[in-house]
């Protein structure tokens, strides 16, 4: 090449970059991306203060086209070994502006690429990309992966705080703000499971809990039918003072349905009379003095604590995604404060939406109260358990707490009401009896909705016949059956929908999978096995919890893959020839990494199948950096010249598990 053609080549070059740079300062980016091509193709990279720029005009843009075309430039570099390209502030820019825009897996990869290359972005920083990853369930699930793979760099101490080199990695340690986004994520995402393994490291990094981390750890434990732990938690709720009204309501919420689900209806109806007690109290004018006072002491609500009074920006994820900062702002805060007030908001956000799951306790006077729910899960516990006596007994007790102003507005006449519209005829007779034996007048409507059930399924004859009331004579009864049409009442239909709609629950399955996971978490596994069984024994049926305890109880002790293939095979069994359990995320990525870590590549890529038939998240990034942990014998390339049938079918599933997870 002539001297003359290498001078006009570094002319049109340098121009190129120009005009580049100039697009790029215009904000012209589809001019600024065909620029950043041609200069690809001709010189490679532009400089780095001009591809810095570019990047931050694509993502201020907050278009998924640009973002996309942005991350794919950053992919190019790192593949090219360009990654010096970049500084830690523009790559979390970028983070950041595709967790707002709802890339979540693109978001995580640039973070987990800023960890490999040492440029350790802040908590105060990430902590805001996870909370809008948060907000969709793909993203919350990379969410709370990312949260315990940084965290598992500090844990037991692994990192000395007191040496300076030190401190950009402790810059980057989780803190509660990043623990709480993580867990409400999961709570809102129903990944309860992968919330429990978060919670096993909180105490292994040494990281103090807050008021809301007791509350969202309190949903979660009753998620997860953790009754003792939600037992234990209850003397720490009761002993910080910072706890609030709304809080309290939570927690107790939590702690009620936790014994719904596990059939203990003495301590169910035991809270609810000790809360109608309060609010009996409550009513009267002294006790009003009093309760306020207890209440003061306790720490009432702040304003900008109560879901109806928090401000529409800071409730408002779509107006944060709006407020995105200019990259030269973004800079500017080097400390990062804007983002950590930004996923403090959002997090704010998340809990306003689980306060928004309570339904079981409100408050009156800052005292709690039972809701017309909580009487209607009661009732059904109770009809299902057949303890109409104790039913009886029960709702008697609440009415002299809480007296309603007439007997027709009495739960126990709705009840009634109720199991006379399901057809459960015996059942609403029992109840009248045992009413009837307590010395409670009953209205004539009840009587009147009993004797027309009866007379639509022709059992009027019989019941007249026991009662020893004549057919005859009885002029009055026709009228009753044709002119009874009375609207059911609003508590009523609700009722109605409980006992006619709520599933039945398997009291022992909470009970045994309480068992299982003790055992699992302290890795006595030939105890949890035999509890397994005796479970099955007494006809309980295990489920995908007691699934999930027994597989992440394997991989924590290593080696155990048989033992794992086998329960792969019973759980198939389950799922699809019974009915009696369905697979969800949590199980099937437990189950999927221990195949991969054990070799397992036949069974691999069944469950990659299955995850991906039933459009489940799965995180490549993840199984790429353990396939090449443990595996990188099969991406040397070399084919041993002598192989067996079996040995050629496990090579032959390695290889397309590795092309799967884009080796």
């Amino acid at each position: 090449m002539s001297g003359g053609t290498i001078l006009v080549q570094a002319r049109d070059t340098g121009k190129l970059l120009e005009e580049l740079e100039i697009a790029v300062n215009e904000r012209r980016l589809t001019n600024a991306w065909e620029l950043h091509e041609q200069h690809m193709r001709v010189e490679g990279f532009a400089r780095k203060s001009t591809v810095t720029k570019l990047i931050a005009g694509l993502t201020e843009s907050l278009d998924i086209q640009w973002l996309e075309k942005a991350y794919k430039l950053v992919e190019n570099a790192f593949e090219n070994h360009k990654q010096t390209l970049f500084d830690r502030e523009i790559l979390i820019y970028l983070s950041l502006g595709l967790s707002k825009s709802g890339l979540p897996i693109l978001a995580s990869t640039l973070l987990r690429k800023l960890i490999e290359t040492e440029q350790y972005p802040p908590v105060t920083a990430w902590s805001a990309v996870i909370a809008h990853m948060s907000e969709n369930s793909c993203g919350a699930y990379l969410a709370a992966e990312l949260v315990l793979e940084i965290g598992y760099l500090f844990q037991d101490g692994r990192i000395d705080p007191r040496k300076k080199c030190n401190e950009p990695l402790i810059s980057m340690k989780p803190n509660v703000t990043a623990f709480n986004i993580a867990l409400a994520g999961c709570l809102l995402s129903d990944t309860t499971k992968k919330a429990e393994q978060l919670l096993e490291m909180i105490p292994r990094i040494n990281m103090k809990s807050d008021a809301t981390s007791l509350i969202i750890i309190a949903h979660i434990y009753e998620r997860n039918g953790r009754r003792e732990e939600l037992k234990k938690l209850r003397r720490h709720i009761e002993e910080v003072h910072s706890v609030t009204d709304i809080q309290l309501r939570q927690f107790y919420s939590c702690l009620l349905s936790c014994h719904l689900k596990f059939g203990d209806l003495d301590s169910a109806s035991d809270m609810v009379l000790e809360m109608l007690r309060k609010v009996k109290k409550a009513r009267n004018s002294i006790g009003v003095a009093n309760l306020v006072f207890e209440t003061e002491k306790r720490g009432n609500t702040p304003p900008h604590q109560d879901s109806t009074t928090k401000s529409d920006e800071a409730k408002n994820p779509v107006l944060l995604r709006r407020n995105f900062l200019s990259y030269e702002d973004f800079c500017y805060d080097r400390k990062f404060s804007r983002l950590e007030s930004e996923a403090k908001e959002l997090l704010d956000a998340f809990v306003v939406k689980l306060q928004g799951q309570v339904e079981l306790i409100t408050t009156e006077r800052g005292v709690l109260m039972p809701t017309e729910r909580t009487y209607m899960r009661l009732v059904k516990a109770f009809l299902e358990a057949g303890k109409v006596k104790e039913l009886v007994e029960f709702m008697i007790k609440a009415e002299k707490e809480d007296s309603p102003a007439s007997t027709d507005n009495s739960v126990l006449v709705y009840v009634i009401h109720s199991c006379i519209s399901l057809g459960r005829l015996d059942q609403a007779h029992d109840l009248l009896d045992e009413m009837r034996l307590a010395g409670i007048r009953t209205s004539s409507s009840v009587y009147n909705s009993l004797l027309k059930a009866y007379y639509q399924e022709n059992r009027i004859g019989e019941e007249m016949k026991e009662a020893k009331i004549p057919r005859n004579g009885n002029q009055e009864f026709e009228k009753i059956v044709k002119n009874n049409s009375r609207e059911e009442s609003h508590l009523m239909s609700k009722l109605l929908h409980e006992i006619k709609e709520g599933q039945t629950v398997d009291c022992g399955v909470h009970e045994w999978n309480n068992v299982i996971y003790f055992f699992c978490k302290k890795r006595l596994m030939q105890d949890a096995e035999k509890a397994l069984k005796k479970m099955r024994d007494l006809g309980h049926n295990p489920n995908a919890q007691t699934f999930h305890s027994m597989v992440t109880g394997y991989a924590a002790i290593g080696g155990k893959y048989i033992e794992v293939t086998e329960l792969w095979g019973e759980m198939k069994s389950f799922a699809f020839s019974s009915g009696l359990m369905k697979f969800d995320v949590e199980l099937l990525d437990a189950v999927l990494y221990t195949f991969v870590r054990g070799g397992f590549f036949v069974r691999a890529n069944e469950v990659v199948e299955m995850m991906e038939k039933g459009g489940m998240f799965v995180d490549k990034y993840k199984y790429r950096a353990l396939f090449l942990k443990y595996h990188k014998n099969y991406c040397k390339g070399k084919t041993p010249k002598i192989q067996t049938e079996n040995q050629l079918r496990k090579r032959e599933a390695a290889l397309a598990f590795k092309n799967w997870v884009g080796l």
